[in-house]
């Protein structure tokens, strides 16, 4: 059972007496392996949307519908109580990663296991666990008459990819999805013992490179030193891609990057960060990165350039001696404010065919993208979260910048008029995107205490 600290004694009472049936409907939410990427899940996905669907209806919501799109459903959900008050919607996700590299999992990843006060399970907090609070919240108000505003539900099943259906289904169902403000716990807090809200996230801009040189691998020792190496000369080119300081040399890409003020450096520098502890948790010597940043603002304010994979040649058991015909690479780039994704892509495209050296072809690609986000400080919806945060924890929340990207954030802004705030439970040490994802369950709980307050000083703000 896990006790609570808030003044409505109703809604304690409620949430202390429903704790073990709220951890074991989001358990049975894991157990479904909704993995958007891979076809042979598309059921799994229908599966979920309908559990979710469901589950919104037993919340509360007087109104929950599936809706098909040209890939994975889209959940819609609501409860107006008084169309004069203001209005929230909820995004979430609740699709997930591929679980690959399986031998690396400690237990089976559709197999929720809780250990040490932790969910582990694919989804646990990327984005199931923490979408599933909000749906409790709802539970919770609407069984203690505490729901102040009225609540709109967008759980999507693509964010995994790119939310590749999402604008169409937006752009159709403005009505519909109406709102004052937009809120969305997908992002991370420093820890329960210091919170903190994502102010920004970080755009992105995903591309693949192919460099083929011969029609066919080629015997090493009768053809090395004589033809151009298709995996030497990709290692190359993306090593030309920084300078000796980690510094990006793509001509272009810094210009339109929104610098942070000193003020905002140093109010971010106010997030604590063990680095030994940082190190020690990744296993790694020492620290890297751009010359003149802190580790904080290396992973929030500044844009980086990675790769996300790399392959070509003989890969297999033992030896081979190849020359590779053809050797890819898959590189991403997280964009700050004011940084364009379509801007940034065309500019990688460009640098990798443009550095290409004779005796190769380059054929560059673009994947999916997304634009950077910051919300207002000032704005309403920002002072309700901190407030609700503050009421919650005892203490004010940090504003920090997100390293992640969550795409449809400017789309949703473009489309629906609203701000959106994030109020993410999640912590930076989840494994997400990882093997042995996890969820703290203190945290699961946290947020469900915490998301009526937002409702109820969003409300209060609005008037």
């Amino acid at each position: 059972m896990y006790y609570l600290h808030i003044q409505n004694a109703g809604m304690k009472a409620y949430i202390n007496k429903n704790s073990d049936r709220f951890l074991n409907e989001l358990l049975d939410l894991l157990r479904i392996p909704s993995i958007s990427a891979d076809s042979k899940h598309k059921d799994d996905m229908l599966i979920c949307a309908n559990a979710v669907k469901d589950s919104l209806l037993k919340a509360g919501a007087t109104r929950a519908e599936v809706y098909s799109t040209d890939g994975h459903p889209i959940v819609y959900a609501e409860k107006i109580i008084d169309p004069a008050l203001p209005t929230v919607l909820v995004y979430g996700h609740y699709d997930v990663q591929p679980a690959d590299p399986l031998e690396l999992w400690h237990s089976k990843p559709f197999e929720p296991t809780i250990r040490d006060g932790k969910i582990f399970a694919r989804g646990a907090c990327d984005d199931k666990g923490q979408f599933f609070m909000h749906i409790k919240a709802l539970e919770v108000m609407s069984n203690n008459n505490a729901l102040k505003t009225n609540i709109k539900y967008c759980i999507e099943g693509e964010e995994e990819i790119g939310s590749p259906n999402l604008a169409k289904f937006v752009s159709a169902n403005k009505t519909l999805l109406k709102s004052d403000v937009i809120l969305i716990s997908d992002t991370a807090m420093i820890s329960l013992e210091t919170p903190s809200i994502a102010s920004g996230m970080r755009g992105l801009s995903y591309i693949e490179v192919e460099v083929t040189g011969p029609n066919r691998d080629l015997h090493s020792g009768v053809y090395g030193g004589a033809v151009a190496n298709p995996a030497t000369v990709l290692a190359k080119m993306i090593a030309s891609c920084h300078d000796e300081n980690n510094h990006i040399t793509i001509p272009g890409f810094y210009d339109d990057v929104l610098e942070a003020t000193p003020a905002e450096r140093a109010m971010f520098a106010k997030a604590p960060l063990d680095e030994e502890e940082y190190k020690k948790d990744l296993g790694i010597p020492a620290l890297y990165g751009e010359k003149g940043y802190s580790t904080k603002e290396r992973t929030g304010i500044r844009p980086t350039l990675e790769v996300n994979g790399i392959w070509g040649g003989y890969t297999g058991e033992g030896s081979k001696t190849v020359l590779p015909s053809k050797a890819t690479a898959k590189i991403s780039a997280r964009l700050v404010p004011n940084q364009s994704s379509q801007k940034i892509t065309s500019l990688l495209l460009e640098y990798f065919k443009k550095i290409a050296p004779a005796g190769v072809t380059v054929k560059a690609t673009e994947h999916h993208g997304g634009e950077p986000y910051l919300t207002p400080l000032d704005s309403i919806a920002y002072k309700a979260a901190a407030k609700a945060i503050e009421k919650s924890f005892g203490r004010e929340p940090i504003p920090v910048r997100e390293g992640g990207s969550i795409p449809i954030c400017a789309l949703f802004e473009k489309e629906l008029g609203v701000k959106i705030v994030f109020m993410g439970f999640g912590l930076d040490s989840d494994n997400l995107h990882s093997p042995n994802e996890k969820y703290d369950i203190a945290n699961f709980y946290k947020g469900i205490e915490t998301i009526p307050y937002f409702h109820e000083y969003f409300a209060e703000l609005s008037k």
